[in-house]
């Protein structure tokens, strides 16, 4: 049957107009994106966030430096652009959430129950950091920073508290600069205090530095006020010894989530605005920072670290699984945030484009980002007389204590402190605000009749994750956030990956759904290539290689897998709790398709089959999907929700034309 429009004024206007030009929201009942650029500046600020500033650059230095951008361009174009175009199309093609979007085949519907589940506990534990940065941003307002210098917080070891005794007149028996009539073990070239001979809390000098830098290392003060004064960790012996809340941590957490809901307050019209300044004034800050730390000394030492490859690291598995998995992680895919997003598109929106640019931006902002670390780390290497890849030992080592220790070291460094934190909390809050809104979307998509009370079901939804991630708050809530951060995102992630690739590739039909997103783009992206460019080359990743190589990923963890039971910070329970979070994800993917088989009736092929509400959300682009969908069902239904009487002698084919073949997004001829 032939594609038309209702009437003969809305076929002219739909040749004429692009809808990019038309006002008002396209989609009344759920609303759209005030323009374009709303969208792919939120697109970008989910997709950068702080693994962005800390990660990449520290699996650069880990993996070879500049080798590991060869594994990480490759997984680039075969995972991480395949899944973030896959998810657009389904979010916008269907203008539906995580939740709802799996019509084409009801069988997957528990891929958006997961995707809700991991959103809404990352959501809980991502908010937690943008709290750290919001207590470093307030601390940095005076004119000394207090992680300058070992405070009363500290320990015997911070760096200011040890002494360093010149061993060629200096001893520890009182003849020194302090009088200090300390205990000496020579094997360890260590002086203690009386009585605490050998131990941590003994000691007060050292006698042989490079000696005594192997038994008990001197800690930085950033780190002592990150782990005693920010955190509490350093009271804490574990996840199971909590402690009481931290009451300052909590306000700034709580905080964290009242920027959340103003955020969202109006929907996507409210936060579409935020992100013009929270996706763009990231990059501004990191240029400055980079003028900032080409000016220091040491820097050339910490860049050509950065980038100088060693092409030998390539032949090790571990830096191809590195770069696999930072590219789909960096990406945000498979969270269900970029379904919520495109679901807010209007239905003629190049999304090809939009996964380009996002993609490509992204990953050159990791490499941006690389450049401004590594300066501050040559700098910081050189001050305290380090190899560099011994100054950060992890990810976020390098965004609360190397860093915030470097800046101390510069003029004026409340300034540079407050700059890196804020451009911090504007990366964060971009993805914080995509995690939220696409649990709010799941349950609008869901429950349409919250969609009239969308603050009140925001205001709830962060109550109730501020509550949760209260624990996080205790002194021994860094390590309930590391369970959080190692398990919720982690293998569920991969299998929401994979069974996504089934359900297009296999089940719904890989030409079907590329016809759907031509429908959406026309005959070319970009506004000038042809669609046909990588038509084939989407094919044989969504079929093919996408889900085979996150499955190798899958495995290789597996198979390095040792649990974080360490028998000091976290035992076999703190394991089952994390193995707790990634089933719930599982078992609702594989819940799901169970219960929507026996509703079935074991009827396993009417499972998989499209219902007949799938499709475009608006009648009159259902009426322009007709005709390629008829190709592949012949159960696909215009209205079926009889919201308008129509008849096919509104319009007729253009002569020699049909559906998407035409340049334009339907074929009409009045």
């Amino acid at each position: 049957m032939a594609a038309y429009d209702t009437d003969v004024h809305s076929s002219r206007k739909k040749l004429q107009d692009d809808d990019s030009v038309s006002s008002g929201d396209e989609n009344v009942e759920r609303g759209n994106w005030s323009s374009k650029l709303d969208f792919l500046l939120s697109c970008l600020g989910y997709a950068v966030g702080l693994g962005n500033v800390w990660r990449f650059p520290y699996l650069c230095y880990r993996n070879g430096g500049g080798a590991f951008f060869i594994p990480y361009c490759i997984a680039l174009a075969f995972l991480g652009v395949p899944i973030f175009l896959l998810e657009l199309g389904i979010g916008q093609y269907s203008s539906s959430g995580p939740s709802t979007c799996w019509k084409f085949s009801p069988i997957f519907t528990g891929i958006g129950y997961g995707m809700f589940i991991v959103s809404a506990l990352v959501a809980i534990y991502y908010n937690m950091i943008i709290a750290w940065a919001l207590f470093y941003l307030f601390s940095s307002f005076t004119s000394e920073l207090p992680w300058n210098s070992c405070g009363d917080w500290s320990t015997n070891l911070c760096y200011d508290n040890v002494k360093i005794l010149n061993s060629s007149w200096e001893t520890c028996n009182g003849n020194n600069r302090w009088g200090g009539k300390w205990e000496l073990n020579a094997t360890q070239g260590i002086c203690y205090a009386t009585g605490m001979l050998n131990k941590k809390e003994g000691v007060r000098a050292y006698l042989q530095p490079e000696k005594a830098q192997k038994y008990f290392p001197r800690t930085l003060p950033s780190q002592e006020y990150f782990d005693y004064y920010v955190t509490g960790s350093g009271y804490s012996s574990g996840y199971s010894d909590l402690g009481g809340v931290r009451w300052q941590l909590a306000l700034c957490y709580l905080l964290a989530f009242i920027c959340v809901i103003l955020a969202l307050s109006k929907s996507i019209k409210s936060s579409g605005k935020v992100v013009y300044f929270t996706a763009t004034f990231p990059y501004v800050v990191l240029v400055i920072l980079l003028i900032r730390g080409l000016m220091l000394d040491g820097m050339e030492e910490g860049i050509k670290f950065y980038i100088t490859p060693d092409l030998s690291r390539l032949s090790d598995a571990q830096v191809w699984k590195d770069a696999a998995v930072q590219i789909f992680f960096s990406l945000s895919a498979s969270w269900g945030g970029l379904i919520a997003l495109a679901s807010y598109n209007r239905f003629h929106n190049d999304l090809i484009r939009d996964t380009l640019i996002v993609a490509f931006g992204n990953c050159l902002t990791s490499v941006f980002a690389g450049f401004v670390i590594f300066s501050y780390l040559g700098y910081l290497a050189q001050y305290m007389g380090m190899p560099v890849d011994e100054v950060a030992k992890s990810g976020p080592s390098l965004t609360f204590v190397v860093y915030p220790f470097a800046v101390t070291k510069m003029p004026l460094s409340p300034l540079w402190a407050i700059l890196f934190f804020v451009m911090l909390i504007t990366l964060g809050v971009d993805s914080e605000f995509v995690l939220v809104e696409t649990v709010i979307t799941s349950l609008t998509d869901r429950f349409p009749k919250l969609r009239k009370y969308k603050l009140f079901t925001v205001m709830a939804a962060c109550c109730i994750f501020f509550l949760l991630g209260l624990t996080l708050t205790t002194d021994g809530g860094i390590y309930m956030l590391e369970i959080m951060d190692t398990y919720s995102g982690g293998w569920s992630i991969l299998f929401i990956a994979i069974f996504e690739c089934i359900s297009v590739g296999w089940i719904y039909g890989v030409f079907r759904f590329l016809d759907d997103i031509k429908l959406m783009t026309g005959n070319t992206f970009c506004a000038c290539y042809p669609f046909i460019i990588f038509k084939y080359w989407w094919m044989l990743c969504w079929c093919f290689f996408t889900p085979l190589l996150a499955a190798v990923i899958m495995v290789f963890s597996w198979v390095d897998y040792t649990g974080m039971d360490n028998g000091k910070e976290y035992d076999v329970y703190a394991d089952l709790m994390g193995w707790g979070m990634t089933l719930v994800t599982i078992v609702c993917i594989i819940g799901t398709a169970i219960y929507v088989i026996c509703k079935s009736g074991g009827n396993i092929k009417k499972a998989i089959k499209p219902s007949i509400e799938w499709g475009p959300a608006l009648v009159k682009h259902r009426r322009e999907a007709e005709y390629h969908t008829k190709r592949y069902t012949t159960d696909f239904v215009i209205d079926p929700w009889g919201l308008e009487t129509v008849t096919p002698n509104d319009v007729q084919l253009q002569d020699g034309k049909r559906g998407i073949d035409n340049e334009g997004y339907s074929n009409i001829k009045v």
